[in-house]
């Protein structure tokens, strides 16, 4: 019979007699699980502790996606204001000592490259967020500082950074590409454009108000600004109060806002409305970009196109073009009429179309690549979607080659092989990854 039948089956009957034996058999056992709790609840708080400071998430700008890029940099001190004086310092007569925001982005490390080149003075800044893959940020960083441009790691919206930018560099010109770019991601995380492209905007705008003396400004707007509107070539007389996307919307939103800083503290603007820009060290979110990866990686390619199967074209610019447009565009530029934040008399305010004036259908861009790769193309046609994309652009330039001498050389066939060149080599071998 087992021990267990000792046991009535009414609960609450049964009482067992507590032994000597028992009791200290018991208290031992209390004892021991209380010495185990307590030694695993320490182990717990500091495994705690540990992953809250060693965790991103425990900065509390970096729980907000859109601030995420606002971090503390390591920056500041003797060494680093003599890298910075070093890199702004002008090597040439009548020489200009440039920052360049966003110098590590695909415009900003040619703009800064040609600069230096020259013999300009040029520093730049850059937050390598993780829109696309920061190592190919980092891959142009290394080859901007063998030219001897060093890029400050930190964001537009850092206000003690930027005015003590200024503090060791009396800047003559800003060169301000750095925004979030792309005009799919704005459905998927709108903030980022806000921060960057308006608040990070007035933030610059702010601290060079303030500045004695003021820089001249040349910053980059988009083409996007024209939206909806269906009057071609595109024109900077056109109406650009219909944007099709959020990212086109911040960057006419930086139009006004530059009129706006313009009339009250005198700072002279320059508006570039660039047409979709390509070549060697471009963006991994522009289609030429990852067409050329699918491509290779022989995946069918999707070609959009508009109702009633309509074309879908670009003006594709290739970067050097935009380049002399943006080198122009600083050549040309007045001074800023204030000083100390106060106006002093009418500044210099334009904007301009830099393009190519050539649109080309995509799937023409997608025969061109089939040629320079020698992959036969899987197409995949598809209706545009109604995610911002416009179904055509086309720039009028008139105006930009009248005032600034732009005027672009490079067609598509040619750039594009400039560029599947530099891609092969790039990323042979698998010795990088091809986003």
């Amino acid at each position: 019979m087992s021990h267990l039948d000792d046991i009535p089956s009414t609960p609450g009957k049964f009482k067992m007699e507590k032994s000597p034996f028992i009791q200290s058999r018991m208290r031992w056992h209390w004892q021991s699980s209380l010495a185990k709790l307590t030694f695993w609840s320490i182990i717990f708080f500091c495994l705690i502790l540990i992953f809250f400071f060693r965790s991103p998430s425990s900065n509390s700008l970096l729980q907000d996606p859109y601030r995420r890029s606002l971090r503390t940099y390591n920056w500041g001190g003797p060494a680093w204001e003599k890298r910075v004086r070093s890199s702004a310092r002008v090597r040439s007569r009548n020489g200009f000592s440039v920052l360049v925001t966003g110098a590590a982005g695909f415009v900003g490390t040619h703009v800064s490259s040609a600069l230096k080149k020259r013999g300009d003075g040029v520093l730049g800044l850059d937050n390598f967020n993780d829109y696309y893959d920061p190592s190919l940020k980092r891959a142009r960083q290394e080859l901007l500082e063998r030219s001897g441009v060093f890029i400050v790691e930190g964001d537009i919206n850092d206000s003690a950074l930027l005015m003590k930018l200024f503090e060791v560099v009396a800047f003559t010109h800003v060169m301000h590409l750095a925004a979030q770019a792309g005009v799919r991601y704005a459905m998927e995380n709108p903030g980022s454009y806000v921060h960057s492209n308006i608040a990070g905007f007035v933030n610059l705008l702010e601290v060079c108000k303030s500045a004695n003396p003021q820089p001249a400004i040349v910053w980059a707007s988009s083409s996007s600004v024209y939206g909806l509107n269906n009057k071609v070539p595109f024109s900077e007389k056109d109406r650009t109060d219909q944007p099709a996307s959020l990212y086109a919307a911040t960057k006419k939103a930086g139009e006004e806002i530059a009129h706006t800083y313009n009339h009250i503290y005198g700072l002279s603007l320059t508006g570039l409305r660039f047409f979709t820009v390509y070549g060697p060290w471009g963006r991994p979110d522009m289609a030429y970009f990852f067409f050329t990866r699918d491509i290779l990686k022989r995946k069918s390619i999707p070609i959009f196109e508009a109702a009633n199967h309509g074309t879908v074209a670009r003006d594709f610019t290739y970067i050097d073009d935009i380049v002399k447009g943006c080198l122009a565009a600083l050549d040309t530029a007045e001074k800023s009429t204030g000083t100390g934040g106060k106006k002093k008399g009418p500044a210099q305010l334009r904007v301009y179309n830099l393009g190519n004036t050539s649109p080309v259908p995509v799937s023409n861009l997608v025969s061109i690549l089939e040629r320079l790769l020698k992959v036969k193309v899987k197409r995949n046609i598809m209706k545009l979607p109604r995610n911002g994309d416009v179904q055509f652009t086309h720039a009028n330039i008139s105006l930009a080659q009248r005032e600034l001498g732009y005027k672009p050389t490079t067609d598509l066939q040619t750039g594009l092989k400039k560029f599947v060149t530099w891609y092969t080599g790039f990323y042979s071998g698998g010795k990088k990854a091809a986003g």
